[in-house]
């Protein structure tokens, strides 16, 4: 009995071990799933960074828009 309860950690620790390994190796369906992320990430950044040069672009045109509009009222 003591014995067992003794091996069960090791026991634990080969299982969960050889899961990972066995995840590592196994490429079958990991690749789309990188290419998706990779994509995404490359599709957000774009946005941030167009957004991080307009801003300052579209509230300089904002204020002339509005600076106008109460000169011609």
């Amino acid at each position: 009995m003591w014995q067992k309860i003794s091996n069960f950690p090791l026991a634990v620790y080969l299982t969960i071990t050889g899961l990972f390994r066995d995840f590592k190796k196994d490429e079958r369906g990991l690749s789309g799933v990188v290419v998706a992320i990779l994509l995404i990430l490359v599709a957000v950044l774009a946005i941030v960074l167009i957004w991080g040069f307009l801003s300052g672009w579209l509230k300089e045109l904002w204020e002339k828009i509005t600076g106008t509009a109460e000169n011609i009222q």
